[in-house]
């Protein structure tokens, strides 16, 4: 297989010391010549600055294509146009909107903004209503954990791409038969949409349990199996996850995928050895 597109995930850090390990990750993945860098914001709206002070720095220092993540929650209308309004302003042109999670968490009921867009199709659209942008959204191979079904999801799907979207990133997962089968049943619904699966190369087991309990994502039995006994022994733990990583990307090319988008949770070795293995070297 010919080496795939890949990007990546960040997220804003809360200290400096966290700030120094974000820029030395960017310094790290930027020679890959990633198609695009995504920001994250946090789940109730409340990194807004610093996400907003990362696409800034990755404007002006890098020639990296950053995507800020925009949600819905906990900002009224006027508000988030506002954002986007400055986004555009400062040469973004690409972002992924998202309902995000409400303030009590990924667990907790969600209750839209009084004044605000209710749900990211609302959100897509009220963004293409000021600006082109390219919209990302989000999808769910395993069903968002508060749809009320996998139909209705898909549904859900279906409204934020005929609102204007036409790519949406995965959330991770390790069954690679989940994403083949979600990717068909998308198909078949007729939702014209380029999917691009989510990879979160693991870092720490109990980390990822923890995540995958939060968002829905089932973790295989041989994972677990992998991974077990090496809670202290992180070279070991670091190799496996590699490998791990590489072959479900592998895997995913011979069933012709070609775009990957790696949550990195600001490391760059993992994501980088995988990338390497794949093929992708971009600039030396």
């Amino acid at each position: 297989m010919s080496s795939p597109r890949v990007s990546f995930e960040f997220f804003p850090p809360k200290t400096a010391e966290a700030e120094a390990s974000l820029w030395n990750t960017v310094e790290r993945l930027a020679p890959l010549q990633p198609e695009f860098v995504s920001v994250t914001y946090g789940a109730d709206g409340s990194t807004r600055e610093r996400t907003h002070q990362v696409i800034e720095r990755i404007l002006r220092e890098t020639a990296l294509t950053p995507v800020p993540h925009l949600t819905c929650v906990g900002a009224p209308r006027h508000e988030i146009d506002a954002i986007a309004d400055s986004y555009w302003d400062l040469g973004v042109r690409q972002i992924v909107a998202l309902r995000g999670d409400p303030e009590g968490g990924a667990e907790a009921d969600y209750v839209p903004h009084a004044g605000g867009y209710a749900y990211a199709s609302d959100l897509v659209e009220g963004l293409l209503s000021r600006h082109p942008f390219e919209l990302f959204v989000a999808a769910y191979p395993e069903t968002h954990p508060q749809a009320i079904s996998a139909d209705a999801d898909l549904d859900n799907l279906r409204r934020k791409v005929d609102a204007g979207s036409r790519r949406a990133i995965t959330q991770f997962f390790f069954d690679n038969a989940v994403f083949l089968k979600f990717r068909d049943r998308v198909e078949a619904a007729g939702i014209d949409v380029e999917l691009i699966p989510g990879i979160l190369p693991v870092t720490n087991y109990n980390t990822l349990v923890r995540f995958a309990a939060a968002c829905g994502a089932s973790l295989p039995k041989s994972l677990t199996t992998v991974f077990e006994g090496l809670d202290e022994d992180p070279g070991t733990r670091q190799l496996i996850a590699a490998h791990v990583a590489v072959s479900q990307a592998e895997d995913l090319g011979h069933e012709g995928v070609d775009d990957f988008h790696f949550y990195t949770l600001n490391r760059a070795d993992l994501s980088y050895a995988v990338c390497h293995a794949l093929g992708v070297r971009g600039a030396q």
